[in-house]
């Protein structure tokens, strides 16, 4: 019977890694594996296999599985350690629920702030992500526009807030494009928060930004009845 190849030999490590660079090289790459989906959900991750594949003691690996734990990336399970954490829970309404709260409140805030280099910024991200096929990628500029939209709000813990909530995020949308096709409508939606913001019309501005988010909400509650059912 062949051996189950193990997940962790599509990690690539280029070392050897400084020590003072250990936590920080192990949290990305193993970030990125899970995010564009090389490790996959139910997976533990053990802690010596983990300092033997990066040449590293386990406290840097421990530190790192702390952070990506914080980041809902991972959960620790009883008797397995550190395990990918499911793609979507029960809860994750509650995120985009909680996002549209945070988010339509730092664009009211933002948006009569921002100027015309601020948009071309913005737009600038727009045509990056109709071209980008890299899930990692997609994530990262999905939350660099969305943060430009909202970078002239001076309420930082507010804005601290938001950019946690769209880096645990970027998994989901990993999902969310792939699975549901939904990247060129993501990309109409972004252009029109974005012609509102520009026009200075925040009340459609935040009313474009509900509907954006509200189409994740109906992905995952689309996915949940499809798994209970």
């Amino acid at each position: 019977m062949a051996e189950k190849p193990n997940p962790l030999n599509s990690v690539h490590v280029n070392g050897p890694i400084p020590a003072h660079l250990a936590r920080a090289v192990i949290e990305e790459t193993l970030r990125n594996a899970i995010l564009d989906g090389r490790l996959p959900c139910g997976l533990a991750l053990r802690q010596q296999e983990l300092a033997t594949l990066f040449g590293v003691s386990r406290m840097p690996v421990r530190e790192a599985l702390r952070q990506l734990e914080a980041q809902e990336l991972l959960h620790v399970v009883h008797h397995k350690g550190a395990v990918v954490a499911p793609l979507i829970v029960d809860n994750s309404i509650e995120a985009y629920d909680l996002r549209i709260l945070l988010e339509t409140e730092a664009l009211r805030l933002s948006v009569p702030l921002l100027d015309e280099r601020d948009f071309k910024e913005i737009e600038a991200y727009i045509d990056l992500l109709e071209i980008e096929q890299d899930y990692t990628q997609v994530g990262r500029l999905n939350r660099l526009f969305h943060m430009g939209l909202y970078s002239k709000a001076p309420n930082h813990k507010l804005l601290k807030l938001i950019e946690q909530g769209l880096v645990e995020e970027e998994r989901f949308l990993r999902f969310n494009l792939s699975a549901m096709g939904l990247g060129k409508l993501s990309q109409d939606d972004h252009r029109a928060l974005l012609a509102s913001a520009r026009a200075g019309n925040i009340e459609e501005c935040v009313e474009n930004l509900r509907h954006h988010l509200q189409r994740g909400i109906e992905v995952i509650l689309r996915y949940l009845a499809q798994s209970r059912s």
